[in-house]
Formats: C-alpha cells, sequence, structure tokens
C-alpha cells in the first residue's frame, strides 16, 4: 500500500538562506547524485535569486498592520512526497529509481494542488530527484486573506496540520494514493526525521510515517478505550439513523399509496363504460344504437357504420362523436355522469393525445443566428479591448474563429455551440456594448441553453483531447480567466484546455466532461457563485474552486492590466531618465 506524504517547517527569517542552501545544492549534500538534475516548476530559474529575496518582496506587496516580530514566521517549508512503492511498485527497495508515468501524475496533481490550495502565495517550488524517492520542496508565504502574516492561521496546532494533510490526500487519492493513520497518538514528524527515510530509498509504510520511537502500541490501553468509545458511539448513532431510516420508508409508502390513487384518477376512463352511459348496447362485440356500430380497442375506437366512418382516440372523442357536440359539451357530460375526477382524467388524457401527436407531427423551427454587421465590429471590439480588458489580438482570433461578432444593435454576440466533432451554432449569448452603464444582456431568441455553450481551447495541438476544463459563469469571465493564465501573466497551457461558460450547474454536460481529470470551478465568490461551485463539485466530484479576490475575472483582468500599464510607464519613464 502507498501512501501520500504531507510534511512541513515553519522558518524564521534567519532559517530561509539555510533552508534554500540546502535544497538548491549550494551546499554538499552527501546522499545526492550531482549528475542529475532537479526541476524547478514554480519560480523563477535565476540562481542569482535568493529565497529570502522572494519571501520578503510577497510580504511586501501588502500592508502589514503589525510589526512582525523578530521571531516570527516569515514562510513555511512543504515537503511532498509519496511511498518508494508508489514510485517503483516493482522495486520499492532499489533507490533512485521511479517510472516516468507514475511520477508525471503525481506531479501534475501535486503542482495542481499548490496552485489551488495556496496560488501565488507559493513563491518557489522544486521537484528533487538525485535523491532516494522523488520529492518537492515548496515555499509558502502564509499570508491571510486581507494579506497580513499569520502562519498560526493556517499551522497552528495539531488540528489545522491535519486538516492541511487531509487537503493533500483528497487530491493524491485520485491517484491512487492512501492517507496514513489519522488521529493516531504519534506526534508530527519533523521534516528532518522525515528526509532520514526518504534519503534511505526505504517504502514508507504506516510504521515507518510514525517513525520507530513513535509506534503506535496495539496494547496502549488509552487507545483501546478510545476505541470502544467510538464503536459505541457510532452504534447509537447507527441504532438512531435506522430509526429514521424506517420512518422514511412508512413516510415514502404512504406517499406511493397516495401517488397510485392519484394516477388511477388522472387515467382515462374505460370506453366500454362511457359507451354504455352514451346509451349504446353491446351486441356481437360492438356498441350499436344512434346508426352507430362502435368498434373499441383499448383506448382507441372507430364507427364501423358506413354513414359515419369515423373513429378517435379516449372518452372524450367518444362523447363528442355520438352527441355532435364540443370539447366543452363533451367534458360537462363526462362530469355529470362520472364526477370531477373522472371528467379530469378524461381531459388529461385527451391534451396527452393531442400533445403527442403534435410532438410527433410538428417541424421543429431551426435555431438562426442573429444577422453579422460588419459596421459595427469596430465598435464591439473596442468595448472588448478598451472597457474589458481583453487583449486585442485575442478578440481578433476569436473573431476569426467566429466565436463573436457583432449584431445590427451593436451587441457583442458570443456563439454557443454543441461538443459535437463538428460543433453547431445552436444559441448565442448577447452583450449590450453601447454607453458608459450598459448593462443589457440576454439569449437570442431560439437557443438551447442546454445543448449548448460558449467555448474555446487553448495550448496542445488542436487536434488532441481536452485534458483540461476550466468552468466560469459568463464568457467575458472564461475570456478574461484565459487571458490571466494565456497573456497576462504568461502561464502558457501546456496540455489542451478547454475554456466553458455555463451559468447553471444543471446545463453541464456531465457524460461528456467527466473523464477529464483537471477541472477548475472559476465563479466568483458570491453567494450564488458558492451554491453553484458546489453544485458542480457534486456532479464533478474532480473538481477544485478557483477563488477570485475581484467583483469577477474580468475585474481581475482589468485590475492587473492597469498595474502592468503602470509599471511599463514607470520603466519608461525611467529609461528616458538615465538617457537624459
Amino acid at each position: 500500500m502507498a501512501y501520500a506524504i504531507a510534511r512541513l517547517k515553519k522558518l524564521k527569517r534567519s532559517n530561509i538562506a539555510g533552508s534554500a542552501s540546502h535544497v538548491n545544492r549550494e551546499r554538499e549534500t552527501p546522499n545526492a547524485d550531482p549528475s542529475l538534475e532537479n526541476i524547478r516548476f514554480i519560480g523563477s530559474n535565476n540562481q542569482e535569486e535568493r529565497l529570502e529575496d522572494l519571501v520578503l518582496a510577497k510580504i511586501g506587496e501588502h500592508e502589514q498592520k503589525r510589526k512582525i516580530r523578530t521571531d516570527g514566521v516569515y514562510c513555511v517549508e512543504l515537503l511532498l512526497s509519496a511511498s518508494a512503492s508508489y514510485f517503483r511498485p516493482d522495486c520499492p527497495r532499489l533507490a533512485g529509481y521511479y517510472e516516468q508515468e507514475k511520477l508525471d501524475n503525481w506531479l501534475e496533481a501535486t503542482h495542481q494542488w499548490l496552485v489551488d490550495e495556496y496560488g501565488e502565495r507559493i513563491v518557489r517550488a522544486e521537484l528533487h530527484l538525485d535523491e532516494a524517492t522523488p520529492h518537492i520542496h515548496a515555499y509558502f508565504v502564509p499570508l491571510d486573506e486581507r494579506g497580513q502574516l499569520r502562519c498560526n492561521h493556517f499551522f497552528n496546532g495539531r488540528e489545522k496540520i491535519c486538516s492541511f494533510q487531509d487537503s493533500y490526500y483528497d487530491t493524491m487519492r485520485l491517484i491512487g494514493l492512501e492517507r496514513g493513520i489519522k488521529g493516531s497518538r504519534a506526534q508530527h514528524q519533523d521534516i528532518k526525521d522525515f528526509y532520514r527515510i526518504v534519503e534511505s530509498g526505504r517504502d514508507l509504510e504506516v510504521d515507518d510515517l510514525n517513525s520507530e520511537e513513535l509506534k503506535v502500541k496495539a496494547a496502549d490501553r488509552d487507545r483501546a478505550t478510545r476505541r470502544k468509545e467510538e464503536i459505541e458511539a457510532t452504534a447509537k448513532a447507527l441504532a438512531q439513523e435506522n430509526e429514521l431510516l424506517q420512518k422514511r420508508i412508512q413516510e415514502l409508502e404512504k406517499q406511493n399509496q397516495l401517488w397510485q390513487q392519484q394516477t388511477e384518477q388522472l387515467r382515462d376512463l374505460p370506453l366500454d363504460d362511457v359507451a354504455w352511459e352514451l346509451g349504446l348496447h353491446h351486441q356481437l362485440g360492438r356498441w350499436r344504437g344512434e346508426n352507430h356500430i362502435i368498434n373499441i380497442d383499448g383506448s382507441k375506437f372507430s364507427d364501423l357504420d358506413p354513414g359515419s366512418p369515423l373513429g378517435g382516440n379516449g372518452a372524450i372523442d367518444l362523447v363528442m362523436h355520438i352527441n355532435k357536440c364540443d370539447l366543452r359539451q363533451a367534458v360537462v357530460w363526462l362530469h355529470e355522469r362520472f364526477g370531477e375526477a373522472g371528467a379530469i382524467g378524461a381531459a388529461i388524457a385527451k391534451t396527452k393525445t393531442v400533445a403527442a401527436e403534435i410532438i410527433q407531427l410538428e417541424p421543429r423551427p431551426q435555431f438562426t443566428l442573429p444577422v453579422e454587421d460588419k459596421a459595427k465590429w469596430s465598435s464591439v471590439s473596442n468595448y472588448l479591448t478598451q472597457k474589458r480588458g481583453i487583449p486585442e489580438n485575442f478578440v481578433e482570433l476569436l473573431h476569426k474563429r467566429g466565436l463573436v461578432y457583432a449584431d445590427d444593435q451593436q451587441n457583442a454576440v458570443f456563439v454557443m455551440r454543441n461538443l459535437l466533432e463538428e460543433p453547431q451554432a445552436i444559441g448565442a449569448f448577447l452583450r449590450g456594448t453601447r454607453g458608459e452603464n450598459n448593462t443589457f444582456k440576454g439569449y437570442e431568441k431560439g437557443t438551447k441553453r442546454r445543448e449548448g455553450w460558449f467555448y474555446f481551447h487553448l495550448g496542445g495541438q488542436p487536434t488532441d483531447p481536452a485534458e483540461r476544463l476550466v468552468l466560469c459563469k459568463s464568457p467575458i469571465d472564461t475570456i478574461s480567466f484565459a487571458m490571466l493564465e494565456y497573456q497576462v501573466k504568461g502561464n502558457v497551457p501546456l496540455k489542451r484546455t478547454l475554456y466553458m461558460a455555463i451559468d447553471r450547474p444543471n446545463t453541464l454536460p456531465v457524460e461528456q466532461l467527466q473523464h477529464i481529470f483537471n477541472v477548475q470551478v472559476a465563479f466568483d465568490s458570491s453567494e450564488l457563485g458558492n451554491a453553484d461551485a458546489r453544485a458542480i463539485k457534486q456532479l464533478l466530484p474532480q473538481a477544485k474552486r478557483n477563488k477570485c479576490f475581484a467583483r469577477d475575472w474580468n475585474q481581475e483582468l482589468v485590475n492587473l492590466s492597469q498595474k502592468l500599464q503602470q509599471h511599463n510607464s514607470q520603466q519608461r519613464h525611467q529609461n528616458q531618465e538615465m538617457e537624459l
């Protein structure tokens, strides 16, 4: 059995340089193979850039309300790994060897976990392959939601450290890793002791994780007592749950009986009973009278009299045929003889029959996109680039792909397509662009919102299947999130990424997306956004939440673009002063 490993070490400012020296191999490391190269996957590869400077710069991005204590924790070193039996299941004691596919899966999952859990507060992360077992050193600057340096907010006490390990395990279990004993009496193992086990190349079983001197003894009386109490509490809870289930079963049985009664009431009336009430008499398998010869077959009937070769379906049709009356008069006639339930049941059956005929015979209207007005495109493009901060080259790329254009009302038309191999346009989302405070938005008439979505792909090759999915609330938010990743931050997706706008979880095409392992839900932080994110998590359990710190992703894009512009302007100004 292979385990996910997550350990941490709090670093004061005076400890940062020593930790970085070891991780960067700036000092002799006896168990490391100097011929193998380690990989830094978060942070610059500039060897002149000091870790301490990165940490101080990250802290300096936010004004600290209180002075940082001299013995305060400036950053936290995270050490992440897995049992040797995960990386080399056939030969766990062969130090230094690993299966490439296993390593790639673990690295991708760990990288994504670091991004989802801590975001830009991870200032550096490095994969070590030069020792017995692959492992990762990541440096996290513990800034809270308000940008204040508060390590205790994240890692104060056993419960919070356990929560940190639970979070890592929730991701690692998707690639087949188990968690160590949760809630054991063993103390949290220090990175130094854990590192000694990693260097030895031994498989990290549960006993190793707790270290030899901290093994939990099977005969520990306190643990046995606590276990007994847990079992008794579980048994009591199960008994209470069973009692509630029995009550629920009884309620469902009563509900089922009520539904059966209602179903009986809603069925159409037997045509033989209706024929009898109509004064017809049964002879030789037919109902006769009033110059009619009625043959009844289930819910259908036909009149075999040569003078009236007609037929129909249901009680109302039979009454209208025999009494030569209209629909309203037929319902009143049935009500007088079969009561309200009988008349309503017959009316519902008639409605179902008519609806079925309409569904079968009525032609389906074809969706038509709004007519493009090329003369209005310049105004719509300016709105998207200047008002919304979307890079001009990407707006033009979407326009050339036919995914966005202008209509005659100067609306930005975002084309919604299905997910077939050759996508078809089956809807359009419209966003007004006129005026300073234009808030118009809506869907083109005939849009099939459960079958079509605004989406596009980035990264990888055009023929590659999507390996990553990002869900946003609106087309503009979807484009903005992609630009934050793709152009502004320079984080080009290495694998094919599908960016999709979806405003309601129940329209999510689960069957077509459930095969994608890496799913990110990038909704806003409103109450509705949080509720929808939880609903999508139920539909796609592998989904992870991306937190937005602005009103929405477009606002975050605009804010970041403005910062970059200010920085570039200052840089140009400095260059001009130097030239002078």
